[in-house]
């Protein structure tokens, strides 16, 4: 590889074949995510605006605003693999957004358990944003200093040194994210055993099941989202850990079904599943009625589509 360094653009002495990646991404594949996440990048400024959901809408805007400039990135290797810049761009861009979008997943959890019953979860609800997103920033920084360290290596010590720190990174990421995956689950199971939503439902029968029915599709759509960002993570540690150019990284097909098009997936289920709509009790200042007879989901403040149900209801 040391004959390459001083390739800046593709020629007989510098073939497509010797770069990192091996082929020039494609353009039909990489501008089609550009635009995905360009449009939800807006998308999701503007539902938070409009709900008042701004932690939420601040880091997945950040995590789809992120992999649009990786993917430029990409577009600008398409027209040169051999761009120093450009390779900078995506590897750094499209390494740490999904941590932002994972993180805007667990913010939510706090609001889930508050609204479906705090006495089912193992944990109390204001530590799930405590634990989860502590650790979500803590893989950031090391994915971050080993993006940072590969990105300026000028030598193959210092790129496998920060490949190594990054790789470390996504592990933490995926462990952190198979936590709150058992977590969830065991919440879930216990959430199924329990009456206390079908019990609520027969006493508000029209405005509580309304409120159900959007609720499960958030949760639903959330939780897919989630396994697609997961998915990502666990496709991107043997990817990284073949090293730069090894054979997972040289397939572009796979980066994009896997890593490109699990992260579009998630960010266009986490807005056409928007809290702002479907979870009112995300909104500022929503609140709960912590009352011991009742489920802090019935009295939540109901979202514009329930509120005329319940009221067809009442009169």
């Amino acid at each position: 590889m040391s004959t390459y360094q001083s390739c800046t653009q593709v020629s007989a002495e510098c073939p497509v074949n010797a770069t990192t990646y091996g082929y020039i991404p494609s353009l039909a594949g990489n501008l089609t995510l550009l635009i995905v996440f360009a449009v939800c990048t807006i998308a999701h400024v503007v539902l938070g605006f409009r709900f008042r959901i701004i932690a939420f809408s601040a880091v997945v805007s950040i995590g789809c605003l992120g992999e649009a400039l990786g993917y430029i990135g990409r577009l600008m290797m398409h027209n040169n693999p051999w761009s120093a810049t450009a390779f900078k761009i995506q590897v750094i861009c499209l390494v740490l957004s999904p941590a932002c979008l994972a993180a805007g997943i667990y913010l939510t959890l706090k609001h889930i358990v508050l609204a479906l019953g705090p006495e089912m979860s193992r944990l109390k609800p204001h530590l799930y944003t405590w634990i989860f997103i502590g650790c979500d920033v803590v893989s950031i920084l090391i994915q971050a200093a080993g993006g940072a360290i590969a990105a300026g290596g000028d030598d193959s010590s210092r790129s496998k040194a920060g490949n190594n720190l990054m790789i470390a990174g996504i592990a933490f990421q995926v462990a952190t994210m198979a936590f709150c995956l058992v977590l969830a689950t065991d919440f879930s199971i216990a959430l199924s055993r329990s009456k206390t939503l079908s019990s609520r439902s027969a006493q508000r029968p029209i405005a509580l099941s309304n409120s159900l029915r959007g609720l499960y599709y958030y949760l639903t759509c959330s939780f897919a989202a989630f396994l697609a960002i997961f998915v990502r993570s666990i496709y991107r540690l043997p990817e990284m850990a073949g090293g730069w150019g090894g054979p997972l990284m040289r397939v572009e097909v796979e980066f994009l079904i896997l890593d490109g098009g699990m992260i579009g997936l998630a960010v266009v289920l986490m807005a056409v599943a928007h809290p702002g709509i479907f979870f009112p009790a995300m909104r500022n200042g929503a609140h709960f009625s912590h009352k011991e007879d009742s489920t802090p989901y019935e009295n939540m403040e109901m979202g514009p589509m329930n509120r005329h149900d319940e009221s067809a209801h009442d009169s």
